[in-house]
């Protein structure tokens, strides 16, 4: 049988296609690249609906009611690029800017000699680095996307984003005139951002094993046997919660302003996409814990 597929902003025909009760939208996107009347497939977006929600690849013309006649809504989604070449490029970044600061580059300080480098200002570099290195040792053996692809736009403004806070926080800690916090105080925002990295870490090891890899599937994810994934049983992506203390312990570290702007910073950006997967949580799963709250504990 052949359906239409139109355009969603005109309703324009692009293509008839053939397709049988058993066609994924997947291999509808494959069809329309061979036919040349639509770009690679990652950068189409195929909807029931013109203004509708973007269908998944493996729902089948069965599963959506298709009929002979019926029709798809086709968007251009713009050019695509790998999730995980964003990651890879946004994470690198901070590493060599916060590291080219700790050098104190004549550009931004001018030609100064330090006597006595702070024990906290090493510390820091070593912290910043180890969170960013995690972060894509992560991308590269832990993290399973559910996506392949993200507009290119996005690695412009994820980048502008991590490497601009990275040159506002190294620049403050680094800066010869820095007044380093109590070595009492250092020690213990060390520790909290130790606990939280390594919390963080067993978060991504706990949801990576949630997912077999090369699917899709999505389970209610649960405490393991590590203490540190307890959080699970208090909030819905206690991930973000670790991210966040890990900030907040660097912040108590350096007693750095801009340190603390950023983590403030991060910790919106987190909420928005926490309340949304919690949502998702509770709308995809009937027996989702009711008493999990976004991001923070009994709070959030």
């Amino acid at each position: 049988m052949e359906i239409e597929v139109v355009s969603a902003g005109s309703s324009k025909l692009i293509s008839m296609v053939n397709v049988t009760t058993d066609s994924t939208i997947g291999e509808i996107k494959q069809q329309l690249y061979k036919l040349k009347k639509a770009p690679y497939p990652a950068r189409q977006s195929l909807r029931s609906e013109a203004k509708g929600k973007s269908l998944a690849d493996t729902e089948t013309t069965k599963s959506l009611g298709l009929r002979a006649g019926s029709k798809l809504y086709f968007k251009d989604l713009g050019p695509q690029i790998g999730w995980r070449t964003v990651f890879l490029v946004e994470y690198a970044g901070p590493i060599f800017v916060y590291l080219w600061l700790y050098q104190r580059p004549w550009l931004f300080y001018g030609d100064v000699t330090v006597k006595k480098v702070e024990q906290v200002v090493n510390w820091a570099a070593i912290t910043w680095t180890i969170h960013y290195a995690k972060r894509l040792f992560e991308t590269v053996f832990i993290h399973r996307f559910s996506h392949g692809t993200m507009p290119l736009r996005n690695l412009f403004k994820n980048c502008s984003y991590y490497w601009l806070f990275a040159m506002y926080v190294a620049y403050h800690i680094n800066h010869p005139l820095y007044t380093a916090p109590d070595l009492s105080l250092s020690y213990i925002g060390l520790t909290i951002f130790a606990v939280c990295e390594l919390g963080n870490l067993s978060i991504h090891l706990a949801l990576r094993n949630l997912r077999p890899a090369g699917t899709t599937v999505r389970k209610i994810p649960v405490a393991t046997g590590n203490p540190l994934t307890a959080l699970f049983n208090f909030v819905s992506c206690p991930n973000y919660t670790y991210e966040f203390g890990s900030w907040v312990g660097f912040t108590i570290m350096t007693k750095c302003l801009p340190a603390g702007i950023f983590a403030l910073a991060g910790m919106y950006q987190m909420t928005m996409w926490a309340l949304g997967k919690h949502r998702a949580y509770k709308k995809e799963f009937s027996n989702y814990p009711r008493s999990r709250t976004a991001i923070l504990p009994f709070i959030l």
